[in-house]
């Protein structure tokens, strides 16, 4: 299963990632960072397809997700 990696002294709050996941993997935590933004955190990863559009469209670098290969 894929993983998501979140850099919390990035991330702003802006949750673009959680609106361009596909799968709705992603959504809004109830946690903050120090700067008192809401963060991102798993939902379903078992929804991502490994897209990475939330990687792509976050604007601070903050989010990462971690592709995991099929095991054959």
């Amino acid at each position: 299963m894929n993983r998501l990696s979140i850099n919390p002294d990035y991330c702003k709050g802006c949750l673009i990632c959680v609106d361009a996941c596909p799968g709705k993997a992603i959504g809004a935590s109830d946690r903050v960072n120090p700067k008192g933004y809401t963060l991102p955190a798993e939902r379903d990863m078992q929804q991502c397809n490994g897209c990475k559009l939330c990687e792509i469209v976050c604007p601070d670098f903050a989010i990462a997700v971690e592709i995991e290969e099929e095991k054959s």
